[in-house]
């Protein structure tokens, strides 16, 4: 990335030689070396994601704000990115009235800038100033009509039914506007989102809960919030049912209200920053999250998502710096903060710092939530450590209501810890009563029955619980291989062919599939085909020694069918 960079400075700097801005700066005797390298630098860094040092070298070489169309499109970039957006605005006005603002983000920060300070007439004028920007991509002109709309519904009170069609964008749009003017309306929509089926809409919940605590309806926050699932839910969910457990109904409006305009921009903009993110465009998400913070500050849930995306772009300090805005009073985001300093240390230093940091944190909790010690378990199981995973899983067990769906999917978890041991006994004693709750659990269906094949116990019962797994999920990789590897066992190696072959093609780097795969193709008397998928595992990073020891066996004798 960083040869990458120099080569960019260097050819840029080699192009703004042959520029009218050269050109003018030498005639006017007004060309200083400094400013163009601080310019160069600013952009060298920005690109390396280092905005602290970008903004640096921006403000040093703020003389090209007069010259150079492009700098204040830069300048604003990392001032909004560094959370300067009041700065930022000030700016675009010193140079509205030069080539230099006319781009869309500058006037959209003008309109941001109008509406925060709830002056709409001002928001309408400077919104049609937008219009010429709506060719320029889809999300330009979704951010023009939406806030048109926004400002409609602020300014004259008027709900636009026939605003322009933005599929599930549109019917977020028009929940809150609902919530806005407190329609009977408002909860059809939200229980609408929530219960959509294409794609993950729980956000919704909170917003719901919140209007309907905003409305002192307690008595349905209530209720709603019990059917809410602690052990698998996200961190905004979370945090809604902490305040409902804890009576803290005010709260939420505290943090978000559907009468507040800069609230519902402030979810808006995080919308569109999240179609960003999910196009790997880090920088303009981060961008579009630091509006929607400058609307409402009070939103931790927004911030969260802005670390997660320095993190993603291997920012970590940018990342550290917004965790340790974390109030540690509130032991939702304090817990969260503690994994996610955890997960950045193990990228830079390894998993055993990451679990001694983890554990020091958690020992500071007092009254740890049912959340915290499935989290914490879980933790101990992916590093290993099985015995301290199966001691948080039956502290959990003791909390939960038998035979609910988080009493199974405790059991099936700590069924795995067992296994992992050696101890079938406990390990299948688990199990079969998380099947006895969920009979038809797919994961713990083929959990269980590959345990058995591995230990070629009751083979043909194994055999059965993975077809039941199977017709429950047909394009898992992990379930698809275990229904091949159970045809291997009972020697129907053609039909143990077709269903391996496809888990390699689902999951071609996983070592156990392109093992079991050679096994089968030797059988088969493949052995050259064989050969080629055991090799393909000694290259595979994620291939223990112990496997490799083993291949490597395979690769002399072929394999030990027992």
């Amino acid at each position: 990335m960083r040869k990458i960079s120099l080569i960019i400075f260097i050819i840029t700097g080699s192009l703004l030689y042959q520029t009218n801005l050269f050109s003018k700066i030498v005639e006017n005797n007004n060309f200083n070396q400094k400013y163009l390298s601080s310019y160069f630098s600013a952009l060298l860094s920005y690109d390396n994601q280092n905005n602290q040092k970008a903004l640096k070298y921006f403000n040093s070489s703020k003389f090209l704000l007069n010259k150079h169309d492009k700098f204040l499109r830069e300048y604003i970039f990392s001032l909004v990115e560094n959370g300067e957006l009041s700065k930022a605005i000030n700016q675009i006005k010193l140079s509205k009235n030069k080539n230099s603002s006319k781009f869309f983000e500058a006037k959209l920060l003008l309109v941001i800038d109008d509406m925060k300070k709830k002056n709409f007439s001002k928001a309408k004028s400077d919104l049609a100033e937008l219009i010429e920007f709506q060719g320029n991509g889809t999300y330009e002109y979704i951010i023009y009509e939406t806030l048109k709309s926004y400002n409609n519904l602020f300014f004259n009170n008027i709900i636009d039914e026939d605003q322009e069609n933005f599929g599930k964008l549109s019917l977020i749009t028009l929940a809150f506007q609902n919530c806005f003017k407190n329609s009977d309306k408002t909860s059809e929509y939200f229980i609408n989102l929530i219960n959509t089926v294409d794609g993950d809409y729980s956000r919704y919940i909170f917003f719901y809960l919140a209007n309907l605590a905003s409305n002192k309806n307690f008595e349905d926050v209530k209720n709603t919030s019990s059917s809410i699932e602690s052990l698998s839910s996200g961190l905004l969910i979370l945090q809604a049912k902490e305040w409902i457990d804890t009576l803290k109904f005010k709260k939420f409006n505290q943090h978000f209200s559907c009468k507040s305009s800069n609230d519902l921009l402030a979810e808006f903009f995080f919308l569109i920053s999240n179609l960003y993110s999910s196009q790997e465009e880090y920088q303009k998400s981060n961008f579009y999250l630091n509006i929607s913070n400058f609307l409402n500050p009070k939103f931790y849930f927004n911030l969260s998502l802005l670390a997660e995306n320095y993190i993603l772009n291997e920012n970590y300090e940018s990342a550290k710096k917004i965790y340790k805005k974390f109030n540690n009073n509130d032991q939702v985001y304090r817990w969260h903060k503690i994994k996610q300093i955890g997960k950045i240390i193990e990228i830079k230093q390894n998993d055993e710092e990451a679990l001694l940091f983890i554990e020091n944190e958690f020992k500071k909790i007092k009254k740890p939530s049912i959340k915290i010690l499935f989290d914490l378990a879980n933790i101990y199981k992916r590093n290993k450590n099985f015995n301290k995973s199966i001691k948080y899983y039956s502290t959990i067990l003791l909390k939960l209501e038998k035979n609910s769906d988080a009493y199974a999917s405790i059991l099936y978890r700590r069924g795995g810890s067992y296994e992992r041991l050696g101890d079938y006994k406990s390990s299948d004693k688990d199990l079969i009563k998380s099947l006895e709750i969920n009979p038809d659990a797919p994961y713990v269906l083929n959990y269980l029955a590959y345990s058995w094949l591995e230990r070629k116990y009751k083979i043909d019962e194994a055999i059965e619980m993975l077809d039941r797994a199977y017709s429950k999920k047909k394009n898992d990789p992990y379930i698809i291989d275990s229904v091949g590897w159970g045809y291997y066992l009972i020697g129907d190696y053609l039909n143990a062919e077709k269903y391996i072959k496809k888990a390699v093609i689902l999951m071609p780097d996983d070592p156990v599939v392109n093992d079991h795969y050679g096994d089968i193709l030797w059988m088969l008397n493949r052995k050259l085909q064989a050969k080629y998928f055991w090799e393909n595992v000694l290259n595979l990073e994620s291939a223990d020694d112990e496997m490799k020891k083993k291949i490597k066996e395979k690769l002399l004798n072929g394999p030990n069918k027992i």
